[in-house]
Parts: structure tokens; sequence; C-alpha cells
């Protein structure tokens, strides 16, 4: 039996949202046993909601995307309050399984002040309610181990992480997790870090539509795999072996 788990993904995209129906087939052939679908707004987050209870194997994840940087991955306008948002996750915590994407971005936001108070304020409420987080950090990986570090939260995700060797290094020794995405299959910094990071503090992610492993393929949760198989051929490890480890971590972490 396959364990496979797609730990950070937009099923709410478009080129997934018009065919989720296929998509979710296609990752329970694949042998997927969670998705792991992440809110950027406050109606997104909503959207994660709805997806979950059609589909038992999506796990909703609650973010809020720095909110001067959304331009890039969304119309809405940004003109929500975030504590009434927090509040709402508060209401509804039992629904969802973990907090992201949250985090900074520097290469399409320029208020960073504005993004490192909203960014403390998510973290508060992580910690109250004891969700792991999945953290965006865009040109902004310094500043993100910065908050991170001074929250003392432990349960933390660097999802896609793109920062230098000694900023991977420090992250790693703060105890935090990596998500390694599909285009592992070509990318030498993301190879670098499986290699350098023990398998108990990886996890797999497509960030679907985002990052296919396959030229002009629009990335889904299936092809999560992909990760797995680079993982395990990094590592000299079998798969199978690679599964139950990351497994054991999702367990660990979101159960």
């Amino acid at each position: 039996m396959s364990l496979f788990i797609d730990v950070h993904c937009h099923l709410d995209f478009k080129g997934i949202i018009e065919r989720l129906d296929e998509v979710i087939k296609n990752a329970e052939k694949a042998g997927l046993k969670a998705i792991v679908s992440s809110g950027i707004t406050p109606e997104t987050n909503k959207q994660m909601l709805e997806i979950a209870k059609k589909y038992p194997i999506v796990k909703p994840s609650f973010g809020l995307y720095p909110m001067d940087a959304l331009t890039r991955e969304t119309d809405e306008k940004n003109n929500f309050d975030v504590d009434t948002e927090l509040e709402f996750w508060e209401k509804n915590k039992d629904k969802f399984v973990s907090i992201g994407e949250v985090g900074l971005d520097y290469k399409n936001g320029k208020d960073s002040k504005m993004q490192k108070e909203v960014f403390q304020k998510v973290l508060e409420t992580a910690k109250k309610l004891n969700k792991p987080v999945i953290i965006h950090s865009r040109k902004a990986e310094s500043d993100a181990l910065d908050i991170l570090e001074s929250s003392g939260y432990k349960k933390v995700i660097m999802h896609c992480f793109s920062g230098k060797k000694h900023l991977v290094k420090r992250a790693y020794d703060l105890g935090y997790s990596f998500s390694i995405p599909t285009n592992v299959v070509r990318l030498q910094q993301f190879q670098d870090m499986v290699k350098e990071i023990n398998i108990s503090n990886l996890f797999c992610e497509t960030d679907a539509p985002f990052l296919s492993p396959f030229k002009d393929q629009l990335n889904e949760p299936a092809f999560v795999v992909e990760s797995y198989k680079k993982i395990a051929e990094l590592k000299r490890m079998e798969l199978e072996e690679v599964e139950k480890n990351i497994w054991m971590n999702y367990q660990r972490m979101f159960t």
C-alpha cells in the first residue's frame, strides 16, 4: 500500500479546479493518501473547506499570502482584516490541518514592515492552535528565519526554500523541516538540500499547478511521486523506505 503525501498544493487554482475530479482520481491512482491543499486568502481558505468536504483525501491548510504580493497569485481585492481571519481560524480549528502558506515575499511585495507584523500574528495563532506552519519566504529567507526563531515555534515546514546553504543549515539546526518540490528532478539546489537534510526532516510537495517535473505540463498532486523517487535516488534508499519515513514525519507533524 502506497503512502504518498503532497504536503503543499493549490487545488483551487486555474488549471486544476476545472478538472478537479480527474486530478483527485489521478492522485488516488498514484497512491496518495493525503493532499494538503493551501488557501492564501480568506476566500480561498473557505474554498479549501468545501473541496475537503467533497474529497476526503484533501486536508485543508489555511493561509494568508503576503497581502501586497497577492496580485501575482490572485485578482482578489486585498482589503480583508487579518484579525477577523485569524478569529475564523480559531473558530474552525478542528477543520484544517495546518497553517500555510504564510510568510514573507520581498520579490512581489514591498511593504516588509506590514508583512512581518502579519507573519508574527499568524505564528502566534499557530502556536495557540498547535498547527504546523508551511512557510513561504521568497527573497526573504533570512528575515523569515529571524521571525521564526524569535517565535520559538518548532512545527515548521520551509516550503520550496531557496535560501543559500548557510540559511538551509540554520533552518535545519533550528529543527525545521523542508518540503521538496517536484522540480527537484532538474534543480541542483534542491538535490543538494536532499543530500544534506536527514530524511526525518523532509516532506514532498508539488506546489501544483506550479513547479511541474514534466516540461510543458501543469503540475498536479499525482506527480509528487517524482519527488519521492528523486529523494530515494539521492539518498540511496528504497522508494518504500522513503515513503514510510515521510509518512511518519506527516503523522508526527500533522496529527
